[in-house]
């Protein structure tokens, strides 16, 4: 209610405005909506672009678009064929809004004008969307960052919150814990629902993957949190938890139906169900599973035993951490990662990149005067890092670990285009560097493409990779380019199984003929040019009109993502709080609420590139990690295992 907005002295007087405001909007809301004669064709940061459905023009925002139905000229051409009872509808919503802002502004001011003013009474003069914001930051502030509401009630909050807005004055109203519990939180509901909507309303167009993010909890529960992806931004859809396979497929169903089947680009007891539906491996996932799979050949699993005996014995003994930091410039060897099999190649990379100053530190004269160069271990991994055996078997590995490396910061995000059409490419171009570091030497590379090979063909790989493969235009008109029958037959698969009409499969057979060959619209000057800078699916939607059904086919392989879930970070600890079984329906329901906003106010607020490895690095390791902890047993039992 708006009276909460204003001081005790006013209160009563501002509720019944408050109704009657209520009011306007509750009977506006009930006949007139805006979606209803026009379609959201874009959106510019915040603003949307509306498209008439009568007479076709594209009009900024939901308030122009009214005026240009309400045939209310001056700041937008009116609309010549919207239907006269539409146009009375959007009439009489516009006065009502009118009306309301008048009433607003005539209480506000018989307020400030009346006598008694004390401290409080000074926030009802303050404008009432400027305190409307300043709570919205708050609010938004509490969810985000899951606190709890409580903390509101904190004088140091208070006082923190006074200092920051009021200039050190207590003159604003800071909102309690029933505020920000109640009438704050519905409306962050609303806004975030309708804000759900409005992207959901692109998915006609763009299609998109619905992503799963799983774990097990500590008590071994199995939990799911869906995210659907789009190229206008993920949106949080549920949690569940899952106690069978059978569930889970039941579950995903569940959001298949209420995305739209025939939203959805991306078991095997799925896609048989919704033939139009590709079920694909997280390529992060997969690429993990291939350095894993490396990690664990003879020679390599020796070298990386080497590497970790090097961090532990460093990170255990204060006096050596303390002299690697000074010659390597502060530089540490040891980083984390989402993805476990990821680390031990990471952090051989960066003792690759720190080797001169390793050998400097070991042979530096502080070093030589220290205790712990006069012990096993220390002479030990002054060995190591002083000869020439460890690097030159690092150097090896490190030829075919950094291509994957690369590619998986590529895919993960690494620029802001989706990644779904390299995808393809990208892993052929690992194989080939591989093959190039190795000098063409089949027994050195051989070991390495069979166990890439062996991911991709069982875990990988799916028809609209090959898709995606032949429709990016910055790819198929370089003369390296090759469609094999593996690329043929996914690209076929994909259009008999998105495209159910065999008439419109026939047509965007036929118009591939213009795109290979780079005729009409796509031979033209910006579209050549604009064939690697733009992404894939913009391009599409820019200079393929000319082919609209191949266009529409095109745009909705190519805007699916091929990253998952993991990438967004949601808080696994809310899911698991949310199905605890403690509480009753009405505290159940509020919380799957709360989860619901603070997840999408996180995927809102995602920075526009996801770039510095988003899907690789996370945070430093602690102290009981494997690459830092453990003692001289586990130093001696490398050496036994010959790992040092």
């Amino acid at each position: 209610m708006i009276s909460l907005f204003f001081t005790q002295l006013c209160c009563c007087r501002i509720e019944k405005i408050s109704l009657a405001v209520r009011d306007f909007r509750f009977k506006g809301m009930s006949t007139v909506r805006t979606l209803d004669h026009g379609t959201i064709v874009d959106k510019i940061n915040h603003h949307v672009i509306i498209g008439c459905n009568y007479c076709g023009k594209k009009v900024h925002g939901y308030s122009r678009f009214k005026l240009h139905l309400g045939g209310i000229r001056g700041k937008v051409k009116a609309c010549d064929e919207v239907p006269e009872d539409v146009k009375v509808q959007m009439r009489n919503s516009l006065q009502m809004k009118k009306e309301v802002r008048r009433c607003l502004r005539k209480e506000i001011s018989s307020s400030d004008d009346s006598p008694g003013k004390n401290d409080n009474h000074v926030e009802s003069s303050q404008p009432y969307m400027l305190r409307k914001r300043k709570h919205g930051t708050i609010k938004e502030f509490f969810i985000e960052n899951g606190i709890a509401f409580s903390a509101a009630n904190s004088s140091t909050f208070k006082k923190m919150i006074h200092a920051l807005v009021g200039g050190g004055s207590k003159a604003y109203r800071v909102p309690s814990y029933d505020d920000l519990n109640g009438w704050i939180l519905d409306g962050e509901l609303k806004a975030m629902r309708e804000h759900v909507r409005e992207v959901v309303c692109f998915w006609r167009s763009t299609g998109c993957s619905i992503l799963l993010d799983g774990w097990t909890d500590e008590i071994g529960r199995y939990m799911i949190n869906f995210v659907v992806d789009s190229p206008r931004g993920p949106i949080f859809m549920k949690s569940d938890s899952i106690g069978d396979i059978d569930a889970m497929i039941s579950s995903l169903r569940g959001v298949i139906e209420e995305v739209g089947v025939q939203n959805v680009a991306v078991g095997k007891q799925i896609t048989e169900k919704y033939k139009s539906i590709f079920w694909t491996v997280r390529s992060s996932h997969c690429i993990g599973l291939m350095l894993e799979k490396i990690g664990m050949l003879g020679t390599e699993r020796g070298v990386i035993g080497k590497a970790k005996t090097i961090t532990r014995f460093i990170y255990r003994h204060e006096a050596a951490l303390k002299l690697m930091r000074k010659h390597t410039h502060s530089v540490d060897l040891v980083s984390s990662s989402r993805i476990k099999s990821v680390v031990p190649f990471l952090i051989l990379e960066r003792i690759e990149s720190q080797k001169k100053y390793l050998r400097k530190m070991f042979i530096s004269q502080e070093w030589k005067n220290s205790l712990l160069a006069s012990t096993a271990n220390g002479r030990m991994v002054a060995d190591l890092v002083t000869g020439d055996s460890f690097w030159t078997e690092a150097e090896m590995l490190l030829k075919a670990s950094i291509p994957l490396i690369r590619a998986l910061h590529l895919l993960s995000g690494g620029d802001s285009k989706p990644q779904l059409g390299y995808l393809y490419e990208t892993i052929d171009q690992v194989k080939e560097t591989i093959k190039e570091e190795y000098k063409g030497r089949e027994t050195k590379y051989k070991p390495f493409w069979t166990v890439i090979n062996g991911i991709w063909d069982n875990n990988l790989h799916s028809p609209i990779h090959a898709a995606g493969y032949y429709l990016n235009p910055g790819l198929i008109y370089f003369d390296n380019f090759y469609a094999n029958d593996e690329v043929k037959t996914g690209l076929l698969c994909c259009i008999v199984r998105i495209v159910e009409d065999e008439r419109e499969q026939d047509l965007i057979t036929s118009q591939f003929d213009d795109y290979r060959m780079s005729r009409g619209a796509f031979g033209n000057g910006d579209a050549v040019d604009q064939r690697t800078m733009l992404s894939p699916a913009k391009w599409w939607s820019l200079y393929g009109g000319e082919c609209p059904e191949l266009q529409r086919f095109a745009i909705r392989i190519l805007s699916q993502t091929c990253t998952g879930a993991l990438r967004y970070s949601l808080k696994r600890s809310l899911t698991e709080q949310l199905h605890m079984k403690e509480r009753n329906c009405v505290e159940q329901k509020r919380l799957a609420e709360l989860i619901f906003i603070h997840h999408n106010l996180q995927l809102q607020n995602l920075p526009a590139s996801n770039s510095d490895h988003a899907d690789i690095f996370l945070e430093p390791i602690g102290p009981m990690d494997a690459w830092i902890g453990g003692g001289s047993m586990e130093v001696k039992a490398a050496e036994q295992n010959g790992n040092v």
